[in-house]
């Protein structure tokens, strides 16, 4: 169980997120795209001057923000939130390229892998 802050800044309890997922995926998007902690931090509308620090505690694992957060980091890094909460590799991998792909690619791969009921 991770605790996170709330826009409140009061400490709140998240659900059940595997322990070191959130914080590898965090850092993963953040890097491929080359901003600081402290860029993606303001860039979510964080205070400039908690930013670093929050997003550090973060891919540390040692807090795990709030879903509205989550979904303001998603929003900066150009990631799916399915991304940040994924525990295998491979599938993670599949979201982000159907996050970022057009939407015509999107329907073509949904139709590959649509699998017929018996």
């Amino acid at each position: 169980m991770y605790e996170s802050y709330d826009s409140r800044s009061k400490m709140t309890r998240v659900g059940n997120v595997p322990g070191e997922v959130w914080p590898k995926r965090l850092k993963e998007a953040r890097t491929a795209l080359g901003l600081s902690q402290k860029q993606l931090g303001i860039e979510a509308g964080l205070d400039e001057f908690v930013a670093s620090t929050r997003i550090n505690r973060y891919e540390l694992g040692v807090h795990a923000p709030d879903y509205p957060m989550a979904m303001r980091l998603a929003g900066v890094l150009k990631v799916s939130v399915a991304f940040f909460y994924c525990d295998n590799d491979e599938m993670a991998q599949m979201i982000l390229a159907f996050h970022r792909a057009p939407k015509a690619a999107r329907k073509r791969a949904i139709a590959a892998l649509h699998m017929p009921t018996p």
